[in-house]
C-alpha cells in the first residue's frame, strides 16, 4: 500500500511540474494581435450540408455591400478596415498568368462557363464575377452586372498592394503548380517574398521543398505539426513540422496546446511561425478552417492575444479589434 502511494504521489509531481512547465504565464510573446481577412470583404453564406461542389454564390446571405471576394475593390476594402493580410486563392491560367479567383470551375458566380485554369487571362477579365449570387433560390439575381471585369491576376493584385502581406491559397493540386509559381513570382518585382506565405496540398508540398526559407503550410502538414507538438511540446520542443510555417489553431480548443495561449505562441514566434486562431470545431460541421466572425467568438480569443485572428467577416471584426486596442 505505501508503495503504491509513492507512485501516485510522484505521478501526481511530475505531473505538476509538467503543467507548470507549460505555464502560459511563463511565455512573452513579442508583437500585436493582426486580423487575417479570409478573401477579403465578401458576401456569406449559409454552411449547411456543405461540401466541395456546393455552389456558395447560390446560398449568400441579402447583400448589404458590392464588394466581391478576390477583387481588388475587396481588398482595399478589407485592408482599411483593419486586414493585416488577405487570403487569395490563384490558379493557373493558359497564358502564363495565375488568377486570383476561388472556383475550380466558372458557371457558379460568373456568366463563364468551364474550368477556370483552362482559360486565358484575357477571357477571364471579361466574365462577370457577380453574375451567380442570389440571396432567394434564384428568384433574383441583385448583383448581376456590377462584377465585370472585376477578375485581377496576382502580379496585379502584387502591384496594387505593395506594402501589404497575403497568404496565396493553391486550389490545383499538381505539384508542377509551384513551380510555375515561383518563375511567376521571380519575374514579378514587386512580389518581395518575405510578405507571401502559402497554404495548400501537394503544390505546397513542393514549394516547401523548392524553398524551405519560405513560411508553407497545408492541412497535411498542420496534422502532422499538432501530432508532433502534442508528443513533444510538453518538455519545450518545437517539432521541424511547426517551424518556419503558419499554424491554425481553433478558438474552443486552444487549451489542448502545451502552453497555451503565451508560453505556446512565444515557442511558435521562436520557430519563425504565424500562428491564427480560426473559429471553433462544431460537432456536425464539415471541417475546414472557419473563421472568427462575431463579437461574441471574438471575445473567446485571449484579450493579451499578440498573434493572429482568422476572420471571413472583416467588417465586423476589424472595428471590434480595434476597440480592444490592436
Amino acid at each position: 500500500m505505501r508503495k503504491r502511494w509513492i507512485v501516485l504521489g510522484a505521478i501526481v509531481l511530475a505531473a505538476g511540474g509538467i503543467a507548470s512547465f507549460n505555464a502560459s504565464f511563463r511565455g512573452a510573446p513579442t508583437g500585436e494581435l493582426t486580423l487575417l481577412s479570409h478573401r477579403g470583404v465578401h458576401h456569406d453564406y449559409h454552411r449547411e450540408n456543405l461540401d466541395n461542389e456546393t455552389c456558395t454564390a447560390a446560398r449568400i446571405y441579402p447583400p448589404e455591400h458590392a464588394f466581391f471576394e478576390n477583387t481588388l475593390q475587396s481588398m482595399e476594402a478589407a485592408f482599411a478596415l483593419g486586414a493585416d493580410m488577405i487570403e487569395i486563392d490563384i490558379h493557373p491560367t493558359t497564358d502564363g498568368e495565375f488568377a486570383v479567383f476561388h472556383d475550380w470551375t466558372l458557371d457558379c458566380r460568373t456568366n463563364g462557363e468551364g474550368v477556370t485554369r483552362e482559360q486565358t487571362m484575357a477571357y477571364l477579365r471579361t466574365l462577370d464575377v457577380g453574375y451567380g449570387y442570389t440571396a432567394d433560390d434564384g428568384a433574383t439575381f441583385p448583383l448581376r452586372g456590377q462584377g465585370v471585369g472585376l477578375m485581377p491576376s496576382l502580379r496585379e493584385v502584387l502591384d496594387a498592394f505593395p506594402d501589404e502581406r497575403f497568404l496565396i491559397n493553391f486550389k490545383g493540386n499538381d505539384p508542377a503548380e509551384a513551380d510555375l509559381l515561383l518563375a511567376y513570382l521571380d519575374a514579378t518585382p514587386g512580389a518581395h517574398y518575405e510578405r507571401l506565405a502559402f497554404y495548400g496540398a501537394n503544390p505546397a508540398e513542393r514549394l516547401r521543398q523548392l524553398r524551405p526559407d519560405l513560411r508553407v503550410t497545408g492541412r497535411q502538414r498542420l496534422m502532422r505539426c499538432a501530432k508532433d507538438y502534442m508528443l513533444t511540446g510538453w518538455f519545450g520542443a518545437t517539432p521541424d513540422e511547426c517551424r518556419n510555417t503558419i499554424v491554425f489553431v481553433p478558438v474552443n480548443y486552444g487549451w489542448i496546446a502545451w502552453g497555451y495561449p503565451n508560453l505556446f505562441l512565444q515557442r511558435m514566434q521562436n520557430a519563425n511561425t504565424d500562428v491564427m486562431i480560426v473559429g471553433p470545431i462544431r460537432r456536425g460541421e464539415r471541417p475546414g478552417i472557419g473563421g472568427i466572425d462575431d463579437a461574441e467568438t471574438f471575445d473567446a480569443v485571449p484579450r493579451d492575444w499578440r498573434g493572429g485572428v482568422v476572420t471571413d467577416r472583416i467588417e465586423i471584426i476589424g472595428p471590434r479589434a480595434a476597440e480592444r486596442g490592436a
